[in-house]
């Protein structure tokens, strides 16, 4: 087969970003003389995320609804048309193959824009709740990349491929072991490690569940490391002055080595996140954020909670009974052997692969 080229599109948090990444190296490491463009929104952590990763990007003048501040969307419909003009001209100029989705603000004009070029376009959903934008693009999708069962609630049967959610291979294929970790986080590892974490932008419900309640939770004589995100670093940091069993980051870019050293996790429950959980094995307890598309995040928990993979609480309750839930499960032994039994059975490994293979069948079925 003669050279790939193929554009990845989307972007806009972690949860897009790290799996469109891992496409994109699987893709390199299947087919190595790929030619890839990754397309953002402008303004977005992709822009920055990306290039880290060796990989070159173009940005959109696009962004997403508002749910804020209602007054901001007014100009929404003259960004789309923009980024819809800027991605029709980019994929004549790249010529792309295959055009993959990964989902986020770039990649509903990029997809519209491919397919109304009559290109053939994948389309990767994470979450167990499909979006609007994928529901309809997924109509001239060649295929849609899933990780839950019951898609064809969304998608048309005949085009659904079970890949799972592709995870960092540095996850994916970790060999940290847990005092690898401890040591790595300047942890005591005799002790039980509570890991936090929010997301690539931190979470403030839990931020501020686990600030009120430190003390008790470190009366279980355990440690915790907690991810905050940008916005309430400082303020925890301050907090945690004098606790010396407290480990404060505003992003954990090793999350190998997190995962490793972790006992249990607080966690929000975008995709990723879930997909990466299932591979470590760790009990969990999810507080979905209850404003994403569609609240697509209580969807993904849900699906972990009804197989005994999970515990969850809602975003609303999370100063009432996050702490609670989560000394509960710290204490039940058997909870926590079944929860990382069944997240095992969901677990793939494999997924970044799974989705490369599919990208370079349907480019060599364009190609014929």
């Amino acid at each position: 087969m003669n050279q790939l080229r193929v554009i990845i599109a989307g972007g806009g948090t972690g949860g897009h970003i790290f799996p469109a990444v891992a496409i994109g190296h699987a893709l390199r490491r299947l087919h190595p003389d790929t030619q890839l463009l990754f397309v953002g929104a402008r303004g977005k952590m992709e822009m920055e995320k990306v290039p880290q990763e060796g990989f070159e990007i173009v940005g959109l003048t696009i962004a997403g609804f508002n749910r804020s501040h209602l007054l901001k969307n007014l100009t929404l419909p003259f960004k789309l048309l923009k980024s819809l003009w800027e991605a029709r001209a980019l994929l004549r100029q790249f010529r792309p193959d295959v055009v993959v989705g990964v989902g986020g603000y770039a990649s509903f004009p990029v997809l519209r824009a491919a397919q109304g070029l009559h290109l053939p376009t994948l389309i990767q959903e994470q979450n167990s709740f499909a979006g609007k934008s994928n529901k309809i693009l997924a109509k001239k999708a060649r295929a849609v990349c899933v990780a839950y069962d019951h898609m064809d609630r969304f998608f048309p049967a005949d085009k659904l491929v079970r890949t799972g959610n592709p995870v960092r291979k540095s996850i994916a294929h970790s060999i940290v072991s847990r005092e690898e970790g401890q040591q790595w986080l300047g942890l005591d590892a005799t002790k039980k490690t509570i890991l936090i974490v929010g997301g690539s932008l931190g979470a403030k419900s839990i931020n501020e569940a686990v600030d009120k309640n430190l003390e008790r939770l470190l009366a279980h004589d355990v440690q915790v490391v907690w991810q905050t995100g940008k916005g309430y670093y400082q303020q925890a940091t301050e907090r945690t002055r004098d606790l010396s069993a407290v480990r404060v980051f505003e992003f954990i870019k090793e999350m190998d080595h997190a995962y490793a050293a972790a006992d249990f996790v607080v966690s929000r429950a975008g995709a990723l996140a879930i997909a990466e959980l299932c591979i470590v094995a760790r009990p969990v307890v999810f507080v979905p954020y209850p404003y994403a598309a569609e609240d697509h995040q209580t969807s993904n928990a849900m699906a972990l909670v009804e197989h005994n993979a999970a515990e969850m609480v809602r975003d609303a309750d999370a100063a009432t009974e996050l702490i609670v839930k989560l000394e509960r499960l710290m204490g039940d032994y058997t909870a926590q052997s079944l929860m990382k039994k069944n997240l095992r059975a969901m677990a793939i490994a494999d997924a970044d692969e799974r989705i490369a293979e599919k990208i370079i069948e349907i480019a060599q079925a364009a190609k014929r």
